[in-house]
């Protein structure tokens, strides 16, 4: 669809700040027409860049600037587009601003280019999603990720499944309202075996998408153990610098700490939680209770126990901690520059350093954790709108298989369809005239 907007936007596309460019985006009907009046040029070519003389609208020079144009639909909004490419400073690209919005433009409105972009058919709703999230990301994950969705590859996924779901509803409906239609004897067959497919595909996205949302905002590590094992100089060491108050008093940390870093292409939150152990002070507890919320919410935990020590109960707590919980896990032993007397049988593998001198065996193994989360080819969701759509869609199938096994075709029917619904709202909504389409146009209907 195309939409026409009457009026012309304009804003500054590039940060606030000084530096070498800055880059002034005019889009609208009039885009063209209103840079004329700043220029005492006649023309400008499409996709040629061309230096010109900028002027306010009492006719001072303002600048040098090279000037792009994009004629319609060619262009990011599907709008003809005027791009000036000034040098940077805040003065310079807001005099220009300025004058664009005394000669008829309108300073847009936050997101507006992209949501011209939407509303053109130029992008869809993951690709303007990942344009967004692009813009803020901070790791090398997050950029790989989004580049694909960028590229299409969720709206292809996604339209495969639609593709199915209509070929499911349309034989459904076909047989429903026109029975005396000769459908292949296979149908109910080749619609179950889609069910199956769809339904196996679902639940992996939701899986990787579930293991993989660090890579967007940040993989959560969670350092635990019980008081002096040395979280705090653990803390301090992985962000080199002192964050985290060190010590040799019990309950030190009564809060959990939250700090980000940088290991190999990951962006990782590390959390230093208070020491687990029993508490009387009221305080303490509440510290001690946030730590075990932050071992559900984390992606890895780091484990401390101290190897100058001898194993004791509050040791055997973490344990049974550990013990009970299904995310990744590292095991280390600290303060091994001490006299060893940690039994460690309980382990099947752990490592030995101490966090005063040289973690590089554990930055290590977090990495290798973390390369092993972010790769492979399973399709990742980047927000909760399309985890909450999936969701939806998978439970409507799950929901769509007694129907169909019991020959309610009406109810089946009506599962598919809300499925389908679910699934296009992370793309583009459904019609339900796309499925007449399929329906109409692969039988011998209306004769």
């Amino acid at each position: 669809m195309n939409i026409k907007n009457s009026d012309t936007i304009v804003a500054i596309a590039t940060a606030n700040g000084i530096g070498s460019i800055s880059i002034i985006r005019l889009s609208g009907q009039d885009a063209l027409v209103l840079a004329h009046k700043l220029l005492k040029t006649s023309s400008l070519t499409p996709r040629v860049a061309k230096l010109c003389k900028v002027y306010d609208t009492k006719q001072n020079i303002i600048d040098e600037a090279l000037l792009l144009y994009f004629k319609n639909p060619h262009s990011f909004t599907g709008e003809d587009i005027v791009e000036f490419q000034c040098h940077g400073g805040v003065a310079v690209s807001n005099i220009i601003l300025d004058s664009l919005i005394e000669v008829g433009a309108r300073l847009a409105n936050p997101g507006e280019f992209s949501k011209r972009a939407f509303l053109n058919g130029k992008i869809d709703l993951t690709q303007a999603e990942a344009i967004a999230k692009l813009i803020e990301a901070r790791s090398d994950d997050s950029v790989r990720l989004l580049a694909k969705q960028l590229n299409g590859e969720l709206k292809i996924f996604v339209e495969n499944i639609r593709e199915d779901l209509l070929f499911m509803l349309a034989y459904t409906e076909v047989n429903i309202d026109y029975a005396e239609e000769d459908l292949p004897s296979d149908i109910f067959e080749q619609i179950t075996n889609k069910l199956n497919s769809i339904t196996t595909l679902l639940e992996n996205t939701l899986d990787s998408s579930n293991r993989r949302s660090g890579m967007i905002e940040g993989f959560k590590v969670a350092i635990i153990g019980k008081p002096n094992v040395g979280k705090s100089s653990l803390l301090n060491k992985l962000l080199d610098y002192d964050r985290a108050i060190v010590s040799n008093i019990a309950g030190t940390t009564r809060d959990t700490i939250e700090e980000s870093v940088k290991i190999g292409t990951h962006l990782i939150k590390i959390v230093d939680t208070a020491g687990i152990r029993e508490a009387d002070d009221e305080i303490e507890k509440i510290g001690i209770e946030k730590s075990l919320e932050s071992i559900q919410s984390a992606d890895i935990i780091v484990a401390l126990f101290d190897n100058s020590r001898i194993l004791d109960d509050q040791d055997r707590y973490i344990i049974d901690i550990l013990n009970q919980t299904n995310k990744e896990k590292i095991i280390v032993l600290n303060k091994t520059d001490l006299e060893s007397k940690f039994d460690a049988k309980d382990f099947d593998s752990f490592i030995s350093l101490s966090a005063k001198d040289d973690i590089k065996p554990l930055i290590k193994q977090i990495e290798i954790l973390l390369d092993n989360n972010t790769h492979g080819d399973d399709m990742t969701l980047i927000s909760k709108r399309q985890i909450s759509a999936v969701q939806d869609a998978l439970n409507q199938i799950k929901q769509a298989r007694m129907p169909l096994q019991t020959g309610e075709l009406e109810f089946f029917a009506y599962h598919i369809n809300e499925a389908l619904v679910s699934i296009s709202n992370i793309t583009r909504p459904y019609e339900h005239t796309q499925m007449l389409d399929v329906m109409f146009g692969s039988f011998c209907l209306g004769k």
